[in-house]
């Protein structure tokens, strides 16, 4: 917690918050912080007028300063019966960093807003700011279990509904739906939202170690499947695998999004402290 109290949320997009925070906006406002300077121009507040420039130049300048303003942080949580797998375990990993991330939202005076979803948004914290909040919030995930199938599509469009105010959405999943990412991406890439979309499988996932004559399950439909496992077979599977990581990389950067990929093997504090500062979510 010492470390994530130097941390902060990092919008790329000039959002509009609701009221004072600890942020630091790009846009200019009023505070006690200097920007910059700009020309004078009538209608303008002579308060902000820098005379000592004035008896210099004989030319009036406006003294701009940096605003404070509090940030909507969206945290999307895959809880469907896919992420209830994997060592170390998916469903875990994706709480511990939502909760490192909602932390550094609550003590840097963000509005922090957690969603659980699997066929729908399946709870919700509702807006939540500030240091006294960080129980409730660690006690909401820590409630959270993975069950049910899958259906980002509609999760995402109901999240997009109901929360119309711009801010920074964070998704961690595994983005494993039968019905496809790029229908649930499309509500929340683009637009109003600045997208962080951390894709998280486990290593028996990405490298299986399956050999044999297998009968597998589908864990969130029960579907079933006879297969042979063999060297070219598995082959095959991490070639596929790879061009969908790619697939789903390409979708949100091309929709102005950030995409993340990592092991649940990689320590979640290794990924919050140092891969999402690279990537711009934290500084």
């Amino acid at each position: 917690m010492a470390r994530l109290d130097q941390l902060d949320i990092i919008s790329r997009k000039m959002l509009a918050g609701k009221m004072k925070g600890e942020r630091r906006s790009k846009r200019r406002g009023q505070s006690v912080e200097f920007a910059d300077y700009r020309n004078y121009v009538v209608g303008d507040d002579l308060r902000f007028i820098d005379w000592n420039i004035y008896a210099r130049l004989d030319k009036l300048f406006l003294k701009l300063f940096l605003e404070e303003e509090d940030l909507a942080l969206y945290i999307i949580v895959d809880v469907s019966k896919s992420c209830d797998y994997g060592e170390p375990h998916k469903g875990l990993y994706m709480k511990k960093v939502a909760a490192a991330l909602g932390y550094i939202g609550l003590v840097n005076y963000n509005r922090v807003h957690i969603s659980a979803v699997a066929n729908g948004i399946v709870a919700e914290t509702g807006a939540m700011r500030g240091r006294t909040r960080v129980a409730r919030m660690i006690d909401f995930i820590g409630r959270l279990e993975p069950a049910g199938a899958g259906n980002l599509a509609e999760a995402c469009r109901r999240f997009a509904l109901a929360h119309r105010q711009k801010g920074v959405c964070v998704i961690l999943s595994d983005f494993f739906d039968k019905g496809g990412y790029e229908n649930g991406l499309r509500y929340v890439a683009g637009g109003r939202y600045d997208l962080f979309a951390v894709h998280i499988l486990s290593p028996q996932e990405i490298d299986p170690t399956l050999q044999g004559d297998l009968k597998l399950r589908d864990m969130e439909d029960n579907d079933t499947a006879e297969v042979s496992i063999t060297q070219p077979l598995l082959k095959r599977y991490k070639a596929n695998l790879n061009a969908y990581c790619l697939a789903v990389k390409d979708y949100v950067t091309r929709r102005g999004g950030t995409y993340l990929f990592s092991s649940t093997a990689v320590p979640f504090d290794t990924l919050v402290l140092n891969y999402l500062r690279e990537r711009g979510l934290l500084g």
